[in-house]
């Protein structure tokens, strides 16, 4: 499994990882390659009963940076090792957390490791609970939930479905993916939060008969960037999605979309929502017209087949004249050639805040790649052009430089 977001910043950073006892438990590795994968350092500390589960061999196999377990077990360990993780960690995440875990982090217990690590942490964890779904349900545990949220800690709740011991219902461990996402989140300025963004992402698709299209070679993955850092960065965020485009986390706002005009119609009935619109989707400027339902038969063809286009609704354009007093619009301009002179020209016809132009068809950067050379300009006036990039690092200077306007 890859991580679903990656940045060059987060190289060095922390996340202490906090492992009870439970079945789940040996997913807690598959979590540690996953941060490390994404360039993050990661530390555990194994609860007693966690260790019946999986052991500290595990994790040191894994390479990660250290392996807590009891608190006076170990010869010559630094009697303070329970302070550390609140001075060196930038996130503290418990996964799974077990009912046991949250009653004595509600209590504000410190009688083992974990919790008194836990205690001693400045800033608000990140639990995942895991456990039978009728201990989930008990009143106890919604409320040590209930306070442990007013406290501000952060949530990703279990999901439903047939654990461990057979029974069905609310307490299997989230998807690792939704614990990655708010454990980033927790690295991350919370500079957008209070900011509702609507991002446009992947490509459209035109219908022409019962089985073609007209479409693009996009695959929304610079959208997809934008997105992930825009939440990561505290934004609500509506994510308006072409054909094709990959998973989000679960907070945003999907809306899935096929053609130009569905996009245009959800994108009016968005915007006034928003604060701030990114439109990073390669919308088809025509469509063919239709040729009906069925298959077209090349054998009625002739020999010079002629296709009609007609053009599609600019939404960028409709959007921007309709914009309230404060609201931001940032665009795309994919091009082949002349990349700063057709981009600060869609700035400018296009009444724009902010354009990045993108070059495709290249070898190592564009459409359906992970990377991507830009060239900024503002409607400050300010301009630069960047190096080829991993999407996400393009993604995070975007918003770097969304916050100054």
């Amino acid at each position: 499994m890859e991580p679903p977001f990656a940045l060059s910043v987060w190289a060095g950073r922390k996340v202490h990882l906090g492992v009870c006892g439970s079945v789940a438990a040996y997913k807690a590795l598959e979590l540690t390659r996953l941060f490390q994968k994404a360039g993050l350092e990661v530390s555990v500390a194994l609860t007693a009963a966690a260790r019946h589960f999986v052991t500290p061999l595990s994790f040191s196999g894994l390479e990660v940076k250290e392996v807590f377990t009891g608190m006076f077990v170990e010869e010559g360990r630094d009697p303070f090792a329970h302070l550390r993780p609140g001075k060196e960690a930038d996130a503290f995440v418990v996964a799974p957390a077990s009912a046991t875990t949250l009653s004595r982090l509600a209590a504000g217990l410190a009688d083992d490791m974990l919790a008194a690590q836990a205690l001693a942490f400045p800033r608000p964890l990140v639990l995942a609970p895991a456990m039978n779904p009728r201990m989930w349900d008990n009143a106890a545990t919604q409320a040590n939930v209930l306070l442990l949220r007013e406290r501000g800690h952060r949530f990703v709740f279990p999901v439903a479905g047939r654990v461990a011991c057979g029974e069905e219902g609310l307490g299997k461990l989230a998807d690792l993916e939704e614990i990655f996402w708010a454990a980033c989140r927790a690295l991350c300025p919370q500079d957008l939060a209070g900011k509702t963004l609507l991002v446009t992402l992947g490509p459209t698709r035109e219908v022409w008969d019962g089985v073609r299209c007209w479409t693009n070679l996009s695959t929304g993955r610079m959208g997809a960037a934008v997105v992930g850092a825009a939440f990561l960065r505290g934004a609500r965020v509506l994510a308006l999605a072409g054909p094709g485009v990959p998973p989000l986390p679960a907070e945003v706002e999907r809306v899935d979309v096929v053609s130009a005009g569905e996009m245009f119609s959800r994108a009016q009935d968005l915007w006034p929502r928003a604060d701030v619109g990114v439109f990073a989707a390669a919308v088809s400027d025509f469509a063919p017209l239709p040729r009906g339902e069925g298959k077209f038969k090349k054998d009625g063809a002739s020999r010079n087949l002629s296709i009609a286009f007609s053009p599609n609704q600019d939404i960028l354009a409709s959007l921007s004249g309709r914009r309230r007093p404060g609201q931001k619009i940032v665009g795309f301009a994919a091009e082949t050639s002349d990349l700063e002179e057709q981009a600060t020209e869609k700035l400018r016809r296009k009444n724009m805040d902010m354009v990045v132009g993108n070059l495709v068809g290249g070898e190592d950067a564009g459409f359906a790649l992970d990377k991507n050379t830009v060239f900024v300009r503002d409607a400050l006036g300010r301009a630069e052009s960047w190096p080829t990039l991993a999407k996400t690092d393009v993604a995070w200077r975007l918003l770097d430089w969304l916050v100054t306007l």
